[in-house]
């Protein structure tokens, strides 16, 4: 052999010997001949076996039908390859349970979701009969292109620790990171369609079902947004992709009073198991950032108690002539009990109520043809982006509720009709500061976190 060729020969020959043993650590989740190992939870939803496929059929008349493994998993990462009738919606659940104790054994935990809607939501992460949704793929816009109606689509599931990935036909779709690391069954699911005749028997197939418990790793994440619902947490993909705290559940330093430039007043904030707290009453003032942002994206988290009222602005600057007290005013993400505060019947078409561009444009309160959820006395997932471009989105619990372009003919329109039409340049300074907005009822924020793009 010429001396030349042997590098090349031992490159070779190790990445072989180096693809054997990794091919070693995948076992066949489903055996191609029968349900040993597996059994039907849930709804009478048909399972089948035909030419190596498990096929499912629907059933009119009965809830979502599962098919699960009779063993449980925790770090794993599964493969197989799915194939769906158009108009019928499946999932394949994962570290999923069935408790006597929880809904009469209704099966719940993670769905890696198979969705034929226009809504496109194929890979994103559910959370069956428990949270909802955990990862929509709105969160990550080109995947909802990659499913392939009614043809063989190759799925990936990603679990180590409490982290979860999800990819579709070889692209990355999401990235979870939950409080802790869950262990559950995996299973495949058949939709109920209630009394709908027009879609019993649809099927959904699913074929080469593999899974790798050996030696799971996390693939290197292709810069998708990282949903972390961990509180006051940074992953280490987070931190690699530039976000830091604003609010960590105990520092409150990158913060200062809107009104001085002194720390904001405890008696108005408290800081208090991993929470700021607005005090009802305290009077503390508006708090705004030391540092000002131009395009950033900025993920916060905050609960309303009944008939209370704050908000989040951002492009916020100094409007006080020159030697008066500051006056800082921004655009702002309103942050209100829509029902309990009389705020939100005022203003135009609902433009004062929770996740509006505040006096300008109202959030959707329906989106895919889902109602966006707000929780009174519960944790909401609040969310604002700023891209280089111009563009703004607000987004609440999962759902995108207002998207503009700050400073284009629309926008001055807006302006000019509201409340902020006698001041100049309102909301256009190249960065601003970020305020959180004391109006004097109880109100909390953590994991309030940032990156600038």
């Amino acid at each position: 052999m010429d001396n030349r060729a042997r590098p090349f020969f031992a490159a070779l020959l190790a990445a072989s010997l180096s693809s054997a043993a990794f091919a070693d650590d995948w076992t066949p989740l489903f055996n191609g001949k029968s349900f040993d190992g597996w059994k039907q939870l849930g709804g009478v939803a048909e399972y089948s076996i035909k030419n190596g496929e498990i096929v499912g059929t629907s059933v009119a008349g009965t809830p979502n039908s599962f098919m699960t493994t009779e063993k449980t998993y925790t770090d794993f990462v599964l493969e197989f390859e799915v194939w769906v009738q158009d108009g019928l919606n499946s999932g394949v659940q994962f570290r999923s349970m069935s408790k006597p104790d929880y809904r009469d054994g209704r099966v719940h935990g993670y769905q890696f979701e198979l969705d034929t809607s226009a809504r496109a939501w194929t890979g994103g992460i559910y959370d069956e009969a428990n949270r909802g949704w955990l990862y929509p793929v709105d969160y990550n816009e080109p995947a909802r292109s990659l499913y392939k109606n009614e043809q063989w689509n190759k799925a990936r599931i990603e679990c180590v620790g409490n982290e979860v990935q999800t990819f579709l036909n070889g692209k990355q779709v999401s990235h979870l990171i939950d409080e802790k690391p869950i262990t559950g069954f995996i299973g495949l699911q058949v939709h109920g369609i209630g009394k709908n005749l027009d879609h019993a028997g649809y099927k959904v197939r699913w074929r080469n079902l593999r899974i790798n418990t050996k030696s799971p790793k996390l693939s290197p994440s292709e810069g998708v947004y990282v949903r972390n619902i961990a509180p006051n947490s940074l992953s280490a993909s987070e931190k690699r992709q530039g976000w830091t705290f604003l609010f960590d559940g105990k520092k409150t330093n990158a913060w200062k009073g809107a009104k001085s430039k002194t720390p904001f007043s405890a008696e108005g904030w408290s800081v208090k198991d991993g929470v700021l707290m607005i005090n009802k009453g305290g009077k503390g003032g508006d708090i705004i950032t030391k540092k000002t942002y131009g395009a950033f994206e900025l993920d916060f988290e905050f609960r309303l108690t009944k008939d209370a009222n704050s908000g989040v602005k951002y492009f916020v600057a100094n409007h006080a002539d020159d030697g008066a007290a500051p006056k800082y005013l921004g655009l702002e993400y309103q942050v209100l009990d829509n029902e309990g505060h009389p705020d939100g019947s005022k203003g135009a078409a609902g433009n004062r109520t929770s996740a509006s561009l505040y006096d300008l444009i109202p959030s959707e309160k329906k989106v895919h043809n889902r109602t966006v959820p707000l929780r009174i006395g519960e944790w909401n997932h609040g969310r604002v982006v700023s891209l280089p471009n111009g563009t703004i989105q607000h987004w609440l619990n999962g759902f995108k509720v207002v998207e503009y372009e700050r400073g284009n003919n629309i926008y001055r329109a807006l302006i000019a009709r509201s409340k902020y039409a006698d001041i100049e340049n309102f909301g256009l300074s190249e960065k601003g500061h970020i305020l959180l907005q004391d109006h004097n009822d109880e109100v909390s924020y953590r994991s309030i976190k940032i990156r600038e793009l």
